[in-house]
């Protein structure tokens, strides 16, 4: 039996929400995405991705591809505007089906697992702060407060389609496991020990345990949009 919670704050400094999610437990997929481009332009973007990818999925479109197809489906639809700036967003998404999962991801929104008590990120963020991590040029301590922490280096409707890396992990999703899927708002303000903590509490339904998480990202500061999924299996 699958389990999930789910919430989006804008918030404490920005007046608009650029992120947007999806959850649907019959068909088995989740997303979350963190639009960009200022204006209502992330608005658009975030919104076009979820649409083309849980349509896309429905009609039985591999998750990568589906994802691939909402990257053309952004491009597209800002060439028609005439945009001065490309529209862009990160996407991050999960589908369940039995006992196994898939993940893929673009940009900086993350997913992670969490099992027999241990936390595990499964993306690796496409961004300028993570290269210099896997050059060994800056810590993971030195890159939460990096001046560039926020610029990601693939995104769609932003990367040339040609060089876009659609990243993508499977695994197996046993009873008491739990994948959380969020977008930078979150990881900007809440560490992983504390996210740890959070998930570790037995007690807790997924939904609690995201309203708890979205609160301290809030107590954080709330710099960005905050969005958070948590699927559970039981």
């Amino acid at each position: 039996m699958i389990e999930f919670g789910h919430l989006t704050h804008a918030g404490l400094r920005r007046d608009l929400n650029e992120d947007t999610y999806y959850g649907d437990t019959e068909m088995g997929l989740w997303l979350v995405a963190d639009g960009m481009g200022g204006h209502e332009y992330g608005e658009v973007a975030s919104a076009l991705a979820r649409e083309t990818i849980v349509r896309e999925v429905r009609d039985g479109t591999p998750l990568i591809q589906a994802i691939r197809i909402a990257d053309e489906e952004i491009i597209r639809n800002s060439r028609r505007r005439h945009d001065a700036l490309p529209m862009g967003t990160t996407v991050v998404a999960a589908r369940v089906s039995g006992s196994l999962f898939e993940v893929a991801w673009v940009g900086d929104s993350r997913v992670y697992l969490w099992r027999d008590g241990h936390l595990a990120q499964l993306s690796q963020d496409h961004s300028y702060v993570q290269e210099l991590i896997a050059n060994g040029a800056i810590t993971h301590e030195q890159a939460r407060s990096h001046p560039h922490r926020n610029v990601v280096t693939q995104a769609l409707g932003v990367t040339d389609p040609r060089n876009l890396n659609v990243e993508t992990m499977t695994g197996e999703l046993r009873p008491g496991m739990q994948l959380l899927l969020c977008s930078d708002g979150l990881t900007e303000e809440v560490d992983d020990s504390v996210i740890s903590r959070v998930l570790a509490q037995q007690d807790c339904s997924a939904q609690e345990c995201v309203d708890s998480l979205v609160a301290a990202a809030l107590d954080g500061g709330g710099s960005d949009n905050i969005t958070v999924i948590l699927v559970r299996s039981h």
